[in-house]
């Protein structure tokens, strides 16, 4: 006999026609429904014989928010009012609007409540405090829906112009929420009555949300980069009047003017199901089972148990479902992983031990029931009889505690990443950004296309390659472009290398790795190709693909790595920390010469921090940038065990950041002419998107101190003690702008240090034509250093002669040895009259000169 479908429920007559809403407790107790009329339904979930009722409350009731202990209910009078579900009765009214109120939601800890008006902006209030306020003013135009992401940190707005604006809550609940993001050309411009949805719904996972379209199609954009997803298509004949995730984000569930209700496959966007029922406005999934409730235009309620066919019920106990992605980032199986080891044995399999003959609990079916509970093992001392009658010992370690409180802390890899590339977002991804230019390549099913384009087009012309290896590593440089594959169940790991143009017939070259190796970094310098590979090589070859060398390094699993000329800088994970975070740990190699200039030293990054890039500057010194915003260069790194990191810039100490009210981070790109180059994100960006914004660039600024806000100058009054206030102001002014100089000239005297020390350790570790060109530059960096500090000289000096002792210190650190800046120097305190001060240099540069002609002087 053929099986029949789940019997149609009965309507219920809630409410009178009109607008009609329904909501679950999160513990799916309670059904909260509310209509037109001036009457609150609550429905038990499993009883189905009358509703609690509410008749103490407003009429035209439009929206409804659910918490277990509380819900909320919108109105079109304009009020927002808080019922208790336990005494199923009105509490208190939480806010009043002008205009009508459209919409409502609750936060997912129920702290806060969002509302949606006809009103410009959207209010947040404290559900158990009315008197605090938060308002979202930035989107200029009456919001038709709202909603919290699953994990509290943003609110999304449906707007009536088309436009999703997403505000951020930050982590002062006192500020207003800021927004960060526009999402155009998803929704459809509609007006706050219309019955049409465009409800926000964001999948259980809280990566993504849920749209309806302005084509009857389902929408779905990432969190990570608010950009559009898979889509539900070719299922509804009707505009989409209302849609809601299953409690696993398993399946979706969509009504509409088609008078139909669809049942979605997340995983493949396909219809499961087709229901008949008309004027469908709000639709509720039971979070624990295969019910689905939902109301209709007519005031009509409808529970529908084994609402999913029984052939599709099963997907209602899966877990946690991902939201369905273009590239669905955690279905790919990463080969950074490695799988922590319990003191590296082999996980024994047990086995339940058997009675001995005769015992007594063997005879008794075992150990009495009054004698279970009749201690409580709550320190693990084991004193608690196991299902043998005995007591279990588990051990004690060196400090006395049982084995059983002894912490498991797992190890946690830094994941391993290609400096200068994106992961995929839709069907692009860039593949190298850097000055030179920058690969993409774009998702064609079943082949990509790679592009290299050069930001000089006179250099070279755009290249455009037939990709069907599916490449997803490149590195660019101003001789050529070197691309990697994956391997898959059939093909190895491929390296192709196109080289721009050569003086004989341009020849590409490509090489295999072996069979299921794969490529975790590669970089390209004007020498070498290098490749580090999941099987923990080294792998050097030549511009003309000569394998030439070969190596496995000491930190394992590799991280990255960069190169320069001949030197090579690769970077792996080392020991662990106490929290279980490895220490990254570098090499850097004369792949020529066969030197080691740096073994397994640390990578400098604070406690949680994750390394963002690293790359050498075009000066040829290594440079990383961290997940705290901060650049980094090595100093003195051609000589072993002498290497340091010192900090170039913060980007969080930027003063375009100083007022507090702008987010923003930098994707970085390079460090050429004494500049930080990068790409500026807004909001919570984390990766650059097409089309590529423009570059920025930012002065060196070694993190000192704050950049302070800067103060607007108030306005001169005819108040006497106003104008002395004034003239207070103005002094304070005035030393603000003394240390603003102070400041400037401290940063130049470091920075130029800095410089002065890697052009060095270059002029010390090279011989030839360059060395009389690095020598003249070093001169003159040290002649900007000694100018820095007669600079400061004088400001010392203008200070007072209590600041004696510093100026002369500032004397002390100047490198001119012919003593001319002392003299110089001497002159600057012999001008603010300073004489002893004049006196101290005076006898600093007879030193000098002493030390300069021969004399020895241990105290100098």
């Amino acid at each position: 006999m053929a099986s029949t479908g789940p019997l149609r429920p009965r309507a219920r007559p809630a409410h009178t026609q009109g607008p009609t809403r329904c909501a679950y407790t999160p513990d799916g107790s309670k059904l909260v429904t509310v209509g037109s009329n001036n009457t609150i339904r609550l429905y038990k979930t499993g009883f189905d014989g009358e509703p609690i009722n509410i008749d103490d409350c407003q009429e035209q009731n439009v929206s409804v928010a659910a918490s277990n202990d509380f819900f909320v209910v919108g109105s079109e009078d304009g009020t927002l009012s808080l019922y208790s579900i336990p005494t199923a009765a009105f509490d208190s009214y939480l806010l009043r609007t002008s205009l009508p109120v459209r919409d409502v939601a609750l936060s997912p800890d129920a702290k806060w409540c969002a509302v949606a008006s006809d009103e410009l902006t959207v209010k947040l209030v404290r559900t158990n405090d009315n008197s605090k306020l938060r308002h979202l003013r930035e989107h200029n135009r009456p919001t038709k829906h709202l909603a919290f992401d699953t994990k509290g940190e943003t609110v999304s707005l449906a707007c009536t112009d088309g436009i999703v604006y997403i505000y951020s809550l930050g982590q002062d609940d006192t500020e207003d929420p800021e927004l960060i993001r526009r999402v155009d050309g998803v929704i459809g411009a509609l007006e706050t009555e219309s019955d049409i949805s465009t409800k926000i719904a964001w999948h259980p996972d809280g990566r993504a949300f849920a749209v309806p379209t302005p084509t009857r199609d389902i929408q779905v954009v990432s969190k990570n980069d608010w950009e559009n997803q898979r889509v539900f298509s070719n299922g509804h004949t009707g505009e989409i009047t209302a849609l809601a995730w299953s409690p696993n984000g398993a399946m979706l569930a969509s009504a509409g003017k088609d008078k139909k209700i669809l049942i979605w496959d997340t995983k493949t966007q396909a219809v499961l199901s087709r229901h008949n029922f008309a004027n469908v406005m709000d639709i509720a999934w039971h979070p624990t089972d295969n019910i689905v409730s939902f109301t209709n235009s007519d005031g009509e309620v409808y529970i529908h148990p084994d609402f999913v066919p029984e052939e599709h019920a099963a997907l209602l106990k899966l877990s946690l479902q991902p939201a369905p992605f273009v590239h669905n980032s955690l279905s790919e199986v990463s080969v950074n992983v490695r799988r922590p080891e319990t003191n590296g044995a082999k996980q024994m399999v047990s086995r339940p031990r058997r009675d001995s003959a005769g015992s007594y609990d063997s005879l008794m079916d075992g150990p009495l029931p009054e004698d279970e509970d009749f201690v409580v093992d709550d320190d693990g001392a084991g004193y608690v009889i196991n299902s043998n009658g005995k007591r279990p010992y588990g051990g004690v370690d060196e400090s006395g505690q049982p084995l059983s409180k002894r912490r498991n802390v797992e190890i946690e890899y830094h994941e391993a990443f290609q400096p200068g590339s994106t992961p995929w977002r839709q069907d692009r991804k860039y593949l190298c950004l850097n000055l030179i230019g920058f690969v993409w390549t774009i998702d064609q099913d079943g082949h990509n296309t790679v592009t290299v384009e050069f930001y000089d087009q006179g250099f070279q012309k755009k290249i455009r390659i037939n990709d069907t290896y599916l490449y997803d590593k490149a590195c660019l440089t101003e001789n050529g472009v070197v691309l990697s594959c994956p391997p898959t169940a059939v093909t190895p790991a491929t390296i192709f290398y196109r080289p721009h143009e050569t003086w004989t017939h341009r020849t590409d070259w490509k090489t295999h790795l072996p069979k299921g190796e794969g490529i975790l970094a590669m970089s390209l310098s004007d020498s070498f190709v290098t490749v580090t590979t999941t099987a923990g090589y080294v792998r050097v070859y030549t511009l003309f693909g000569i394998p030439y060398k070969v190596y496995r390094p000491k930190s394992t699993p590799m991280v990255t790595c960069a190169s320069w000329r001949d030197y090579v800088m690769t970077i792996g994970n080392g020991p662990a920390t106490g929290n279980g975070q490895t220490r990254l740990l570098y090499t850097i190699e004369n792949i020529k010469r066969d030197e080691i200039c740096q073994n397994e030293d640390t990578v400098a990054l604070p406690p949680g921090a994750t390394l963002k890039s690293v790359f050498f500057s075009d000066c040829g010194d290594p440079c990383i940038y961290d997940s705290t915003g901060t650049l980094l260069t090595l100093l003195h790194w051609r000589q072993p065990s002498r290497a340091s990191w010192v900090p170039l810039l913060d980007t969080k100490l930027l003063p375009r950041l100083a007022s507090g009210r702008k987010t923003e981070s930098y994707f970085p790109i390079a460090v050429a002419d004494n500049k930080f180059h990068c790409i500026i994100l807004k909001g919570e960006e984390e990766y650059p998107y097409f089309p590529l914004p423009l570059l920025s660039e930012f002065d060196f600024s070694i993190p000192l101190t704050s950049e302070p806000p800067s103060n607007n100058k108030k306005k001169k009054s005819l108040n006497p003690d106003a104008m002395m206030d004034d003239d207070n102001d103005e002094d304070g002014d005035e030393d603000r702008d003394g240390e603003d100089e102070s400041r400037k000239l401290e940063q130049q005297f470091l920075l130029k240090g800095i410089a002065a020390a890697q052009l060095q350790d270059l002029a010390d570790s090279t011989q030839g034509s360059d060395s009389r060109k690095q020598q003249s530059a070093l001169a003159r960096l040290e002649l900007d250093i000694d100018k820095a500090l007669l600079q400061l000289l004088a400001i010392e000096c203008r200070e007072g002669e209590d600041r004696g002792m510093r100026a002369l210190e500032l004397v002390m650190l100047m490198r001119d040895r012919s003593g001319r800046m002392l003299e110089a120097a001497g002159k600057v305190a012999d001008r603010y009259g300073r004489a002893i001060l004049g006196e101290k240099i005076r006898e600093v540069g007879e030193r000098v000169m002493g030390v300069e002609g021969g004399m020895e002087d241990e105290d100098f």
